[in-house]
């Protein structure tokens, strides 16, 4: 009795076993997916509540960015220890054999996959990346609130923009303090925002560099003596916020922090209201800047005068 070999036969089942297996597979993995916390979804970054709710307009955007990179990255590394692993197995000097395998040499179309692969990926990087960094720095034109925040070693002073000089008002931060254990003792300064209002600060610094840096917004940006520098966002959720500087910037760095509040516009305008019965208004002075006749500051060298 003879038998005949059907290739087709014998692939049928194959086929089915790996659908049948792909298809538990896929359905755990969207179950597992379904189950994940906006927390666990934006890469256990800051800047998310159970709800999913962003701190600000932007914080969406820098967490994406930020997961799927790592995403693409490690699909990447999978494919290529897999390939390794693969190699490392289909390759290996087996029993009896002497010498290296075969070498695979000028081999057209895998070279061009390996210079083809990585030249997309660092395009793509960079033109996702061009992209959110434009949208991070387009300066608003027209905020609802024009905010001066100050660097100095070690905290920080911010000064609220009004209509006119009686309607500006300010607060100036004092050095923080420890314990003997190390704790923070001093009221840190405290950076108060309008929830869902547009918002514009201005950087500067009055000695040295600094780097103004709130957690949970996803974003920080250097403030230099002598050079502004601009953040516009909005603030999409009330709550509290921790800030620090993210520069190292002397002995005492570690300890330049800040609170923010972000609150409702009404607390707000209460806020300024107590600067203004305090006496806190007009431009804060600058009398305290370091280095002020460096160039570039706008002040001029004690020597010039002696050197004409």
């Amino acid at each position: 009795m003879s038998t005949s070999h059907d290739p087709e036969r014998c692939t049928v089942p194959s086929k089915r076993r790996i659908r049948w297996a792909v298809l538990p597979v896929g359905i755990a993995t969207a179950a597992v997916l379904a189950g994940c916390t906006p927390t666990e979804l934006h890469g256990f970054l800051p800047g998310f509540v159970e709800d999913g709710t962003p701190a600000t307009n932007h914080t969406d955007m820098v967490a994406g960015l930020w997961v799927n990179s790592w995403i693409v990255l490690l699909a990447v590394g999978v494919i290529t220890w897999g390939l390794m692993g693969w190699a490392a197995i289909a390759y290996r000097r087996r029993k009896g054999q002497v010498g290296l395998p075969v070498q695979l040499r000028y081999n057209m179309p895998i070279e061009i996959f390996y210079t083809i692969v990585p030249l997309i990926l660092v395009i793509g990087f960079f033109a996702f990346t061009a992209r959110d960094q434009t949208i991070l720095e387009t300066q608003t034109e027209d905020p609802d609130v024009s905010i001066v925040a100050i660097g100095k070693q070690w905290s920080w002073d911010f000064q609220y923009d009004g209509a006119t000089e009686d309607e500006t008002v300010w607060s100036m931060g004092v050095q923080a303090q420890t314990d003997d254990q190390g704790n923070v003792t001093s009221e840190l300064p405290t950076l108060v925002l309008p929830v869902d209002q547009t918002v514009k600060i201005k950087l500067q610094s009055r000695d040295v560099i600094h780097s103004f840096w709130i957690i949970d917004f996803l974003y920080k940006k250097d403030m230099y003596i002598g050079k502004d520098n601009y953040w516009s966002f909005t603030p999409t959720r009330e709550g509290e916020y921790a800030g620090k500087c993210a520069e190292l910037c002397g002995e005492y760095h570690s300890m330049m922090l800040f609170n923010v509040q972000v609150v409702s516009e009404a607390e707000y305008e209460d806020y300024l209201a107590e600067l203004r019965a305090a006496g806190q208004t007009g431009d804060i002075n600058d009398e305290y800047d370091r280095l002020q006749n460096l160039p570039g500051t706008g002040g001029t060298p004690e020597n010039e005068e002696g050197d004409n």
